[in-house]
């Protein structure tokens, strides 16, 4: 039984599914709706049946529900079959798993004072003493991992301060200060790209996809459903490149909620391949498109991007029409590499469920650079579980001054 079977057995033992005729209504695992499953003719319209043109999980959730059905027994005996949920179990180095949850936060401090102190600190001519940026950047990471109000992580950055780990404790408005900086910005995609660094002799193949962050902000827009003005809460959008063996993220674009995914694809593939052997870089039918395609193969990567469902062959086009013949000739085998674009989301799921979905900060800038050291204090996690269960050695190459101007930031409203 495959994982797919595994699901529909969930499905059908937990879900409600409802029959119109000769097709059956099934939720979705995610809450985001429903499918129209047709048994007689082996379809359904989810995205993966869309994709594969074969059994997805709601098919075979179907075919259990169906199994459910009423039966007379040899012995004259009427009997109902019943579908009990499996539960899917993975295989993990427990062991090397336990060394590393149970010692994360001392690691963490460690890696990130390294990591921190190969910022260059800028020059002063002139003023009062001002916080080292060093400093200043550990606290907020630090903060940032910590998923506590300012005033509450007073306590643990006086514990790391007592522990040698900075020279002294700033106080919680210079940390504010820090993050609401426009020059941190460039600093901390340079932070995210060298965390990520001590990983490139065990990741080659990548995936991509977008993910969003709620605000404590919210914008009015004309509800043609309702016919009157709404209200939502904002939310800004990271688009991440991810590796697919230790769910590091080695590139990240923050824009706002209204920016489209495929436009931001060359550049995280640029910006991967400056550390990394990129080698496979998977992705949703979304970033189907030329310049992404030969962004890819500019660096000597394949593409494993889905082609949508209205997709054809273009002569003018030779490398999308041979993508595009391997995607629909050879399915099985492009789904084998497709499949790994899955860890982007499980990357996500992890950022956000141990780091928040929502962001603290108000102004335009502070969320960017929240959302970024979001994206670092995960690295760093990612880089200490690779330490116990790969072996991995961790040291930080000192960073290059960068202009602001320079780095990606937040696409205008």
């Amino acid at each position: 039984m495959d994982a797919r079977q595994q699901r529909g057995l969930v499905i059908a033992a937990t879900a409600r599914v409802r029959r119109e005729g000769d097709t059956y209504i099934v939720p979705s695992q995610s809450m985001n709706g429903t499918y129209t499953v047709s048994p007689r003719r082996k379809r359904c319209s989810c995205p993966d049946f869309e994709l594969r043109q074969k059994p997805c999980k709601h098919l075979f959730a179907i075919e259990y529900v169906m199994q459910r059905e009423l039966f007379t027994s040899p012995t004259g005996e009427t009997r109902v079959t019943e579908t009990h949920a499996v539960r899917v179990t993975y295989g993990q180095d427990w062991t090397a798993y336990n060394a590393a949850a149970t010692s994360e936060k001392e690691h963490f401090c460690r890696l990130l004072r390294d990591l921190c102190a190969t910022v260059p600190e800028p020059e002063q001519t002139r003023g009062r003493p001002r916080l080292p940026l060093s400093v200043g950047l550990f606290a907020a990471a630090f903060k940032v991992y910590s998923t506590v109000s300012g005033r509450r992580f007073m306590t643990d950055l006086r514990a790391a301060c007592e522990q040698g780990l900075i020279p002294h404790a700033p106080h919680y408005n210079s940390i504010f200060n820090v993050i609401e900086s426009e020059s941190v910005t460039p600093i901390l995609h340079d932070l995210i790209a060298a965390s990520a660094a001590p990983l490139r002799e065990v990741e080659s193949q990548f995936a991509a996809d977008s993910t969003g962050f709620g605000t404590s902000q919210f914008f009015r827009y004309y509800s043609m459903k309702y016919q009157r003005e709404q209200t939502k809460s904002d939310w800004v959008k990271a688009h991440a490149m991810v590796g697919t063996k230790t769910n590091v993220v080695t590139a990240v674009i923050v824009t706002d909620r209204n920016a489209a995914d495929s436009p931001h694809f060359p550049a995280l593939v640029q910006a991967t391949a400056r550390n990394f052997d990129v080698r496979e870089v998977s992705a949703d039918k979304g970033y189907t498109s030329h310049a992404n395609q030969e962004a890819c193969v500019a660096v000597g990567a394949t593409p494993y991007i889905a082609f949508k469902q209205n997709a054809g062959p273009n002569v003018k086009a030779p490398l999308w029409t041979r993508l595009y013949h391997y995607f629909a000739f050879h399915r099985e085998e492009f789904l084998m590499h497709y499949h790994r674009r899955s860890n982007v989301e499980a990357t996500f799921a992890s950022i956000k469920r141990v780091f928040g979905d929502s962001l603290r900060s108000r102004t335009p800038v502070a969320r960017v650079n929240e959302v970024l050291l979001k994206v670092l204090c995960h690295n760093i996690r990612c880089l200490v579980h690779a330490i116990h269960e790969l072996g991995v050695e961790a040291s930080f190459p000192a960073l290059c001054p960068q202009k602001a101007e320079d780095a990606p930031k937040m696409l205008p409203a």
